[in-house]
């Protein structure tokens, strides 16, 4: 009788020992709250008026192993790092797309900012295959004319009890 009370009470604990909600409203964003409400007590110039740019990052939530039939499952992470020493970068629309071009996920619904040096990344799980084989990420920003972020993506992912990885950058479009 005691053993069968212990068991219960470690499935309670289990069951309802969940993690305390991170700042920030995206639980796929890896990091801290990222929106422009922060910026606030800032000196930080929020000028939505420069040009929006595109980038269009491949990601991969399986790749085919022999046959079309057989797959891994991959975790994919989206980093975007802004790579100026002193501008800020604004994200104004960050989408996952699946192989047949329609939308799964809106991340975003105002826009965020990086700082200088920082990164931002997205995690799409490995049991997540809404993506598909031909997955993407649609991002838009702005900030000073004299930033060149990086957008990447990481795939990682294991067959045959050996490890992989590899990586996509992003590409501009209009």
């Amino acid at each position: 009788m005691h053993f069968s009370k212990v068991i219960v009470l470690l499935m309670f604990i289990t069951l309802f020992n969940c993690e305390p909600p991170r700042p920030n409203s995206d639980p796929k964003m890896t990091g801290k709250d990222h929106t422009l409400k922060s910026l606030e007590y800032r000196n930080v110039s929020k000028d939505s008026s420069k040009k929006v740019k595109k980038v269009y990052v491949p990601v991969y939530s399986n790749i085919y192993q022999r046959t079309r039939n057989e797959r891994t499952a991959l975790t994919s992470t989206l980093s975007i790092h802004n790579t100026s020493e002193t501008d800020t970068l604004f994200i104004s629309r960050i989408d996952y797309f699946n192989t047949e071009g329609e939308l799964v996920t809106r991340h975003l619904e105002s826009t965020i900012y990086v700082n200088s040096f920082e990164t931002i990344e997205y995690v799409v799980e490995e049991q997540d295959n809404s993506g598909g084989s031909g997955a993407n990420f649609v991002i838009e920003w702005y900030g000073d004319e004299t930033l060149n972020p990086l957008f990447q993506a990481v795939m990682i992912g294991g067959l045959a009890g050996k490890a992989f990885s590899f990586t996509t950058e992003g590409v501009y479009f209009e």
